[in-house]
């Protein structure tokens, strides 16, 4: 790795986050701008109640980053299940935006053993199991 392009990259980094920050304030900034029954129509659009979508937008984009690591972890093709369900992995994505073992989930990844504890916290467990079953059948 060349030395000069290491901090070009540490920087673009920091902007990009900086980026993303701006964003999740401005999106946070237009949700409280907006009144109930346009929010509330926001929501419906979406299947979503209107609490979850306040949550959702409060979290950010990437509340569900750790989906696809956990689908990884348990073997679950998550290209394959776009593909094959994509309303299940939506809902699955939505679930885990929501979720409140964010913490314990990313242990339970970097240590390698969410494939054996998932079931114990993760609020998608009924769901990949039911996929385990419908992959079974």
């Amino acid at each position: 790795m060349n030395v000069q392009t290491k901090p070009h990259a540490i920087v673009n980094r920091v902007i990009d986050t900086f980026g993303d920050w701006l964003k999740h304030r401005r999106a946070l900034r237009e949700m409280r701008d907006m009144d109930a029954v346009n929010f509330g129509q926001i929501a419906s659009d979406l299947r979503v109640s209107s609490a979850d979508l306040e949550t959702l937008v409060r979290r950010g984009p990437h509340a569900a980053n750790q989906l696809p690591k956990m689908l990884g972890a348990l073997g679950i093709n998550e290209v394959d299940l776009a593909r094959t369900e994509p309303l299940v992995l939506r809902d699955m994505e939505r679930v885990c935006s929501l979720c409140n073992h964010k913490r314990q989930c990313g242990r339970e990844l970097v240590a390698g053993t969410a494939a054996a504890h998932y079931a114990d916290y993760c609020a998608n467990a009924h769901t990949i199991d039911g996929l385990g079953e419908r992959a079974n059948v």
